[in-house]
Formats: structure tokens, C-alpha cells, sequence
């Protein structure tokens, strides 16, 4: 009988001690939930974007030869031939450095045919060697791709426009995305009939370019073989940045 007593009066003590622990959880927890609802009550958080439109200082031009020929070995030395002509001319006569001079897609490969009666078959090879290159005179855009078309440059893809370094135009475009950030928050307060305090965290969104692109097209080409020669206008670029802001309320 004493046995099952005490067994009984632990079990009872174990329950006590659970139904106590959990007593004190909530004791516990009660206070910080009630402080993060104050919390969220009384701040705002906003998106501020700032953004400014400004003329470009440089332009990336994708200049390219394609050749065809009987063979892989004649079309990558033809290709090769009239590659090393254009790079001359950017260099020696548009005296651009060799650090502004890239290339960025080489390849040759089979072009192929098909035919019920013979089916998949090689009928010559194709090289492709295009070049980007840096060019900083936006005046003569086009007289430089003019150039290029007359050495032997077949395949001229886009020009892309855009500021070399941005991150000097940074303090800039923070301190709109914060002018706006603040507007909003203000409003939003206003509304709420609050006043808007202190800033309380401030994230910033990675910062971009967003370029102007160009595109060469059969028109433009056609106008490089006139007399008047390929006009290109450089136009605008947009460096912009998102900031989150939360405000206190009060």
C-alpha cells in the first residue's frame, strides 16, 4: 500500500511540476507577444526608388565576321583573314587598346542539308568570331561601325550604351530613393493620423544600369553604303536603386 502511495504521489508531483512549467511559459511569453503587436503597430515600411537619366560615357559594340566555305580548315582561315584586318583597323587606325577589345564567341561548324532521298548530309562550314569592343568617342559611333562593315564585318549585332562606372552617381540615387521613401512614409502617416519619427532600419536593393540598346538592322546597314553613312544616337542611360525604410509611428 505504501508502495502504489508513493507511486501515485510521484506521478501527482510530476503533473504538478508540467502543468507548472507550462504556467510559467506563458508567463513568460505572454509580455513579448504583446511587445512585438506594440511593435508592428507602430511603424511603417516603405519602398523609396531613385532614379536618374543621364547621357552615356561609352558604348559596347558587337562587331563579328561570318564565313562560309567547302571546308571547316578554309572557313576558320578565311574567318580568321578578315577578323585580324578589323582588329588592325580598330587598333592602328581608331587607336582603341587592347584591354577594350574582347573576344567573346568563336566557333566553327557543319551547315547541313536534307533531302528524302539522301537525308541529313554537310554542305560546307560555317566560322563565326565575334568582337565587343569599348569605344568612349560617342560622336563617331557610327563612322567606327562604318569602318568595320568595309573591312569585312558581316554580322553587327546591337550597340549598347551605357556609364562605365556608375557607383560615382551612387550617393546621388540614394538620396532620391530616400526623398521618396520619406514622402510615402509621410503620406501613409498622415492618413493614419500619426506623425512619422524616427528611421528605424534602412536595406538597400542592388543599384543598376539600365542601358539604352541599339539595334542593327537591315536599314542601318543599307545606310552605312550611302553617302550620308550610319547615324547612331547614344540617347540616355538610367542609373537607379530601391531602398526599404521603416519608420517609427507616433
Amino acid at each position: 500500500m505504501n508502495k502504489w502511495g508513493k507511486q501515485v504521489g510521484a506521478v501527482l508531483l510530476a503533473g504538478s511540476l508540467l502543468l507548472g512549467g507550462v504556467l510559467v511559459s506563458d508567463v513568460v511569453q505572454g509580455p513579448q507577444k504583446a511587445y512585438a503587436d506594440e511593435v508592428q503597430r507602430n511603424v511603417v515600411s516603405v519602398v523609396g526608388k531613385g532614379e536618374l537619366s543621364i547621357k552615356p560615357d561609352i558604348v559596347y559594340l558587337s562587331i563579328a565576321v561570318d564565313t562560309t566555305a567547302a571546308t571547316a580548315q578554309e572557313a576558320q582561315k578565311g574567318n580568321a583573314a578578315k577578323i585580324s584586318k578589323i582588329t588592325a583597323l580598330l587598333k592602328d587606325t581608331w587607336k582603341i587598346a587592347d584591354k577594350d577589345i574582347q573576344s567573346t564567341q568563336f566557333y566553327v561548324q557543319p551547315n547541313y542539308t536534307y533531302t528524302e532521298k539522301e537525308g541529313q548530309k554537310v554542305k560546307g562550314y560555317n566560322a563565326n568570331h565575334t568582337l565587343t569592343v569599348a569605344y568612349r568617342d560617342l560622336a563617331k559611333v557610327g563612322e567606327l561601325l562604318d569602318a568595320a562593315a568595309t573591312a569585312g564585318a558581316n554580322n553587327i549585332g546591337n550597340v549598347r550604351f551605357a556609364v562605365e562606372d556608375p557607383s560615382t552617381l551612387e550617393a546621388q540615387v540614394i538620396e532620391k530613393a530616400m526623398a521618396n521613401a520619406g514622402v510615402k512614409a509621410g503620406a501613409i502617416a498622415k492618413a493614419a493620423g500619426r506623425t512619422l519619427g524616427q528611421v528605424l532600419t534602412v536595406s538597400q536593393n542592388d543599384g543598376n544600369t539600365t542601358p539604352v540598346y541599339f539595334e542593327q538592322n537591315a536599314k542601318m546597314m543599307s545606310a552605312a553604303d550611302s553617302a550620308a553613312g550610319t547615324a547612331v544616337q547614344p540617347g540616355e542611360v538610367k542609373v537607379s536603386t530601391q531602398l526599404s525604410v521603416m519608420y517609427e509611428l507616433k
